[in-house]
């Protein structure tokens, strides 16, 4: 594709991506946001020393890797849990951690977000998949989810065979309900949910500061002309009234949100308005996630994207998915320049 501004925009909604297992699969890798992720390149925030703690603990968890053959999961020595959980809020670093370990881990490896194990399940067939992530030396689960208790319970037994069967896992956390106040995950709700497997992670709470709100401002950038704004980016772009959008969104499955803004460089966003659904709004917080992973700008007019969730909704179970795409908008609006 063409990486000359001036391109003429396309249009979201004449995109209907398909992802059949095998795809899924080749998407199991770390998204281009963390390609260069490392342990060095954390930078806890000595204000909160807990975001050092957990650095320490994933150095712990890779170590185990370099030690004695046959060690690692002794019965008789147990020197280390096969699972490491990373619970805390939006913005500090658990998916960089997450990605830094996935960088560093011997051999086969996959990473993904909960939706894309859930839909590789889907395509191939519970067995099959078992069989295909078998033997993995590391599974990344980023954004954990208990929305769907279903979902949850398919996921914990999937997880369960393969740590079973010698596989590492490490998981982190995006729940809905608001359980300790203050837009972060309870670690006991995902160790209810989890049964069998929780006796097998390490869990690590993170405290801290949303690190995409340090250096940017307050709130996300609108432009007067999306089309104009467009017109200066390098790289392949859409256009889309907000309306059609969110409409599109509703007719492909989340898992497929990954292909539909492949191989763009900005999306445009025209006569953006508040959310009237909740419906509407948590599909276009999966959908900000995957922009968010591939570096996709954002341009946008009319209500600015971090405002369109209405305070009822930021009052409800899914407040810290909310709170998290807010911060990934303004990151994403700033760096539309």
């Amino acid at each position: 594709m063409s990486a000359e501004a001036g391109l003429s925009p396309e249009h979201l909604v004449d995109r209907s991506p398909t992802l059949a297992g095998a795809e899924i699969v080749a998407h199991l890798v770390v998204p281009r946001q963390f390609a260069g992720a490392t342990l060095d390149s954390y930078r806890p925030d000595r204000d909160y020393p807990s975001q050092g703690s957990a650095l320490a603990a994933i150095r712990n968890f890779v170590a185990a890797w370099q030690a004695p053959k046959g060690g690692l999961f002794s019965r008789k020595k147990a020197p280390e849990l096969p699972g490491i959980y990373l619970d805390g809020g939006f913005g500090v670093g658990k998916t960089h951690l997450l990605a830094a370990l996935w960088h560093v881990a011997p051999g086969r490896k996959y990473f993904g977000t909960f939706i894309e194990y859930t839909a590789l399940v889907g395509a191939l067939g519970y067995a099959p998949a078992v069989q295909l992530l078998k033997g993995a030396s590391l599974v990344c689960i980023d954004e954990f989810e208990l929305d769907d208790p279903g979902d949850t319970r398919l996921m914990s037994r999937l997880l369960s065979e393969l740590a079973a069967s010698g596989s590492r896992i490490a998981a982190t956390s995006n729940t809905p309900p608001n359980a300790l106040g203050e837009g972060r995950f309870a670690a006991q709700d995902f160790m209810r949910e989890i049964d069998s497997l929780a006796a097998q992670f390490h869990t690590v709470r993170i405290d801290g500061l949303d690190y995409r709100r340090r250096d940017v401002q307050a709130h996300a950038r609108t432009v007067p002309d999306v089309a104009t704004a467009l017109g200066a980016v390098r790289g392949a772009t859409t256009i889309d009234a907000f309306a059609d959008l969110l409409h599109h969104l509703g007719t492909v499955h989340p898992s497929r949100y990954v292909k539909l803004v492949d191989g763009l460089a900005a999306v445009g966003l025209t006569d953006v308005r508040p959310f009237g659904n909740q419906t509407d709004a948590l599909r276009f917080v999966a959908f900000v996630d995957r922009l968010y992973d591939a570096e996709v700008a954002i341009f946008a007019s009319g209500t600015p994207l971090d405002s369109v969730f209405p305070d009822d909704m930021l009052a409800g179970g899914y407040r810290k998915k909310y709170l998290r795409a807010m911060s990934r908008l303004i990151a994403l609006t700033s760096n539309a320049e």
